[in-house]
């Protein structure tokens, strides 16, 4: 899997994606730039390098960390329609099926719950702690044999 979008060819942003991106980070609303500066001071973990409206999969996100493909939205009013959910949904969807996963947040948690936006955004960055192996004496009944059990 690529670890940016830029690694495959066919997954870089046009001239129109990067101009249209270029232009929505000289216009960023008082939500993003606020987070836009908390992301940059206040979370220097390693791997945690931030691009705001950077253009993915045919669409511009307001911030993305690519080393841990993760995309963080703010959402204004506007997101709460119908036709706008929608539109959200299947950008998610466009976004997940390239490995990303995606954060939302409202302009209204941004302003008045930084601190609980920034947790949220550290603990999507943490690593996802191992899964357990099997146990050492391989104890325990097959998945089949312990089916079998239940049925009469």
């Amino acid at each position: 899997m690529p670890t940016s979008f830029r690694d495959d060819p066919a997954d870089a942003p046009s001239w129109l994606e990067r101009s249209r991106a270029r232009a929505l980070r000289q216009r960023m609303t008082e939500p993003e730039k606020r987070l836009w500066r908390h992301l940059r001071a206040r979370l220097p973990v390693e791997r945690t390098h931030f691009r705001r409206q950077a253009p993915i999969a045919g669409y511009v996100v307001d911030f993305c960390c690519l080393g841990a493909r993760l995309v963080v939205e703010v959402d204004g009013n506007q997101h709460g329609f119908d036709a706008a959910i929608e539109r959200d949904a299947a950008r998610t969807q466009a976004l997940e099926s390239r490995g990303y996963r995606v954060l939302r947040f409202s302009n209204r948690e941004v302003m008045t719950a930084i601190d609980m936006v920034l947790n949220t955004i550290l603990a999507a960055l943490a690593p996802a702690p191992p899964t357990p192996g099997p146990s050492p004496q391989g104890g325990g009944e097959s998945p089949a044999a312990s089916a079998g059990a239940w049925e009469e």
